[in-house]
């Protein structure tokens, strides 16, 4: 008997007694085929109502936790945060991928199979997702037995199913590429050879996964009803969200017309990668985008708006404090009404504890770990106050970023008055102050919430309270720490290291992530950008408080007229994407997609000089770790085992 914990289903049921026993199946590494060893325990798992939710439930326990560090490899995998080693608090088995340790004898986040435990993560921070799909296609094989199921709610429920189908299918996918497709479970009679199954071509993994979301849509809900116990399911708009992340990865530099993998041919003499590049597949993804925003926006889904969230605290604010919780609150205020796809069961607990900083001596000894750190590459991406990143703005010309600069009373919302910090930290776009926490920067929250003239302040140089190396293994290893994670709501008393989490659900996908896709795929099919381009990315610009892009960049920027071509829109969108989803996983997909990440993933690791007492000590750059990246990386390798036992398929790039 295994306890399966639910993921993505609020409060009516957080464990489900699920006699995994009761269903035996083919090693899903070996074979790929999860079939029950007697077909009288499927029809009793089927025979009420009750038992059928059950399974049902079974199903969602496959999604992964991706607030997880540990368990999510867009988390800790890149080059957007580092850890410390020893770390404590957080599982850092993910973080070996971008220290180089990914093989092809125990893959790290191996969602492909898992390796003793097929309901369970496994020890390398993976779901057997194959197991998942087997058991999706036994539910919708047997889902018309249960004699007092209404009509109604059967429809639902085998909608949920094809959209989980749709989902596992997307994240192996977004993964491996070329997956093959579990369309439906292989007779129990099946052995050996007739048992494997083929990698599938990439356009036709795209097109299977898109036709099980477009069946799921017909009969999801347009909106959750029920709030209470049952956010967090699939609707219309999640499901619509998928399909466009889909046919954007699909439209995208590493599966579109991607010469690297040319060799990448089965012993059918099939090439699963497409040669041939495709402005189509940009247009079907832009098409798809404009529908998902379209029915999130008949569903109610608008950006965030702290003020709007929070009336009365809002009153009590200066704009500058608002405009830096305008990202931060999108993120965390719990099912606002920008979060299409929220992970209701993912435990923020954790993540927050990695992100809230020591202000006493006595939190030290607590669960207070602040280990989730910003590198400083990520911190030097944010833009300038004008819109601009640092290096395009005329403003910034001939300024060292690293020059020290005392604190005045004009820049006391963001950090301390008379507090000498360097001049990187000063005049930065509000994304930044509501994500990133620094030395002498403010903290809005801890308790301190009905004003902003008495701020927390983070102080993080070494021999301070919650400066680094104190102790070793809880501190921020590159001299920043990730505010955006931490609701403002969360709290530890003065000189007690007893936490008080708010917590909320991870969001999966939000409303401006939708608005960026469609602006960067809109863009792609054009000659050159249109006022619709610039209309999606300056609504999610607006909401923190930028001007436009073209106003932005004419009254600012080196090139002004860098908005104003297809390569530099696309430019522009991509950093856009980057610093509004920062921290939130993205950055380590886009990357990827982009063909980007050999460049950002081949630069050291930097940071501050954590050891560091004075600010002239704290404030000098530092190498923390040498990244490497090839184009091996993009995509897993499947685990050497599994290739030995199915000779059907193929290893992936680089990974022989």
């Amino acid at each position: 008997m295994k306890y399966i914990v639910i993921s993505g289903v609020k409060n009516r049921i957080f464990m489900y007694l699920l006699c995994i026993s009761c269903f035996s199946t083919i090693s899903c590494g070996d074979f790929l085929d999860v079939v029950p060893d007697n077909t009288p325990t499927v029809d009793h798992a089927f025979k009420t109502r009750y038992q059928a939710e059950r399974f049902l439930y079974g199903c969602f326990s496959f999604l992964p936790n991706f607030a997880d560090a540990g368990s999510n490899p867009a988390m800790l995998g890149g080059d957007e945060t580092w850890y410390i080693d020893p770390v404590d608090g957080m599982n850092p088995r993910l973080w070996y991928i971008a220290r180089g340790a990914q093989g092809t004898n125990s893959p790290l986040a191996n969602y492909w199979a898992s390796e003793q435990n097929q309901t369970a993560y496994s020890l390398n921070g993976g779901k057997a997702l194959f197991t998942a799909l087997s058991d999706c296609n036994i539910f919708l094989e047997n889902i018309h037995k249960p004699y007092d199921l209404y009509d109604e709610e059967r429809t639902r429920w085998i909608a949920e199913v094809k959209f989980l189908k749709a989902y596992y299918h997307f994240w192996l996918f977004r993964m491996y590429g070329p997956i093959p497709l579990i369309k439906e479970n292989l007779p129990l009679s099946a052995k050996g050879e007739e048992a494997q199954r083929y990698r599938e071509p990439i356009n036709e993994v795209a097109e299977y996964i898109v036709s099980l979301l477009d069946e799921a849509v017909e009969d999801l809900p347009l909106l959750i009803e029920d709030q209470t116990n049952e956010l967090g399911r699939p609707t219309k708009p999640i499901a619509l969200a998928i399909k466009a992340q889909v046919l954007t990865l699909v439209a995208s530099p590493l599966f579109n017309g991607n010469p690297d993998y040319s060799a990448i041919v089965d012993d059918r003499n099939i090439a699963l990668f497409p040669q041939a590049y495709s402005n189509e597949k940009w247009q079907k993804a832009a098409d798809a985008l404009k529908v998902a925003i379209d029915v999130a926006h008949e569903a109610g889904h608008k950006l965030y708006d702290f003020s709007f969230t929070n009336p009365a605290n809002a009153a009590l604010l200066n704009e500058k404090t608002i405009l830096a919780m305008q990202v931060r609150g999108a993120a965390t205020e719990q099912w606002n009404e920008e979060i299409i796809w929220g992970s209701s069961e993912s435990n923020t607990l954790a993540l927050q504890r990695a992100c809230h900083p020591v202000f006493f001596v006595a939190q030290n000894g607590g669960g207070l770990n602040r280990t989730f750190a910003p590198t400083l590459q990520v911190v030097e991406q944010f833009y300038t106050k004008n819109g601009v990143p640092i290096e395009e703005d005329k403003a910034w010309i001939g300024v060292d970023p690293m020059e020290i600069k005392t604190a005045t009373a004009a820049d006391k919302y963001y950090i301390r008055e008379n507090h000498p910090t360097i001049q990187l930290h000063f005049d930065r776009e509000s994304r930044f102050y509501g994500s990133i926490m620094f030395d002498g920067g403010t903290l809005y929250g801890n308790s301190r919430i009905t004003s902003d003239n008495n701020m927390w302040v983070t102080d993080l140089l070494a021999g301070k309270v919650g400066g680094g190396g104190n102790p070793v293994q809880r501190y921020p290893s590159t001299g920043y720490i990730c505010k955006k994670w931490l609701h403002f709501r969360s709290a530890v008393p003065d000189n007690n290291a007893s936490f008080s989490a708010h917590r909320y659900a991870f969001p999966i996908i939000r409303l401006a992530d939708l608005y960026l896709m469609y602006a960067e795929a809109l863009n792609e099919t054009l000659s050159s950008p249109t006022d619709e381009v610039y209309y999606y990315i300056d609504l999610v610009r607006a909401r923190t408080g930028l001007t436009n892009v073209v106003e932005s960049w004419r009254d600012h920027a080196i090139d002004a007229n860098k908005p104003s071509t297809k390569d530099g829109m696309q430019e522009i969108i991509r950093r856009e994407r980057l610093n509004e989803l920062a921290f939130e996983g993205a950055r380590f997909w886009d990357l990827k997609r982009w063909k980007l990440a050999e460049t950002y993933m081949n630069r050291p690791v930097r940071g501050l000089n954590v050891r560091g007492e004075t600010p002239e000590e704290f404030y000098r750059v530092t190498e923390i770790y040498p990244l490497t990246y090839s184009k091996k990386d993009y995509l897993w390798p499947l685990k050497q085992s599994t290739l030995l036992t199915n000779r059907k398929l193929v290893q992936n790039l680089g990974w022989n």
